[in-house]
């Protein structure tokens, strides 16, 4: 209590400031979401991409030690490599020392953590039995960031991330699309504009400690986004590839490894959100509006 209230004091005569560990495309979609008002501070292994969205600070990281004073809000959206969480190796005892400072602290993780389920349900509650690599170093990483007394630490985990820029429609125009079946496959996905409402709302309503699935309201096959891509477009249907004939990589096959489907009640019930995209369904008609407004406009602007 006496921890929450001086956070409360000190944040009572700051400016709010949303640092984001790793200013990619969801932290560009959530910091183009945010009112007016905000100071928005992103890092970059690239440093072409250090000019990505106007007034927003950006900083070249790995490199130069960007500095967390003032910082109200924190993003990490950097994934985990074999060593650890990059962010924690190099900040953690800053971040530690600050915890006080900060109003509300967000880690981006993944489904992944559930591990395969054969088809079955996964909510919040499911423990967790990651059944890939990747899905292990988040376990890892999110414990890490857990252990951090004082931390208003809360967890989001993304189901398959898609919208501008990030769907199936340049492969589908390109010829290069694929109905790739295996039976009983489905995947979990979340539009980027959905992905920001729910970080918005929790910043607007924080409760450390907490974690919430991010995912639309329809677990899907893959063929059949591909499929309506292909009808919305009025092009031919891909023929269907059965997945052991796909000849996919080995990254690609260890995404068809896990099949399950990750309910989404907490971030209704809890946050009060209405999905933008409830599904795949309105998620591609939209985002197919959106790209073709900006082919038409010859500009990339939704990234």
């Amino acid at each position: 209590m006496l921890a929450s209230r001086r956070r409360s004091d000190h944040l009572g005569s700051m400016t709010k400031t949303l640092f984001c560990f790793g200013f990619g495309y969801t932290a560009r979609s959530l910091v183009r979401s945010l009112d007016e008002g905000w100071r928005s501070i992103g890092t970059s292994r690239r440093e072409d991409n250090t000019k990505t969205l106007p007034g927003v600070e950006m900083h070249q990281w790995p490199g130069a030690r960007p500095s967390l004073e003032g910082v109200t809000h924190l993003l990490i959206s950097a994934g985990p490599v074999e060593a650890g969480d990059p962010v924690l190796a190099e900040f953690r005892d800053e971040i530690a020392s600050r915890a006080d400072q900060f109003e509300w602290v967000g880690y981006l993780s993944t489904t992944a953590v559930y591990g395969d389920r054969n088809g079955d349900w996964v909510d919040e509650t499911t423990k967790v039995a990651p059944s890939s690599a990747r899905g292990d170093l988040r376990v890892a990483a999110e414990n890490d960031w857990k252990a951090i007394p004082g931390l208003p630490l809360h967890i989001f985990r993304l189901a398959g991330i898609y919208g501008p820029g990030r769907g199936p429609f340049t492969k589908v125009r390109a010829g290069t699309a694929r109905r790739i079946v295996k039976p009983g496959q489905v995947f979990s996905r979340i539009h980027v504009d959905d992905i920001a409402q729910v970080l918005r709302t929790s910043i607007a309503q924080p409760r450390p400690g907490a974690i919430y699935n991010l995912c639309d309201d329809d677990p899907a096959p893959p063929q059949d986004v591909i499929g309506l891509a292909a009808k919305l477009l009025g092009l031919p249907m891909p023929a269907e590839v059965p997945f052991d004939e796909a000849g996919m990589s080995a990254m690609a096959r260890s995404f068809y490894g896990e099949n399950k489907r990750v309910r989404n009640d907490l971030i209704k019930s809890e946050l009060g959100v209405n999905l933008l995209y409830p599904s795949y369904r309105e998620g591609l008609r939209a985002l197919l509006k959106v790209e073709t407004e900006a082919l038409d406009r010859k500009s990339d602007a939704w990234f």
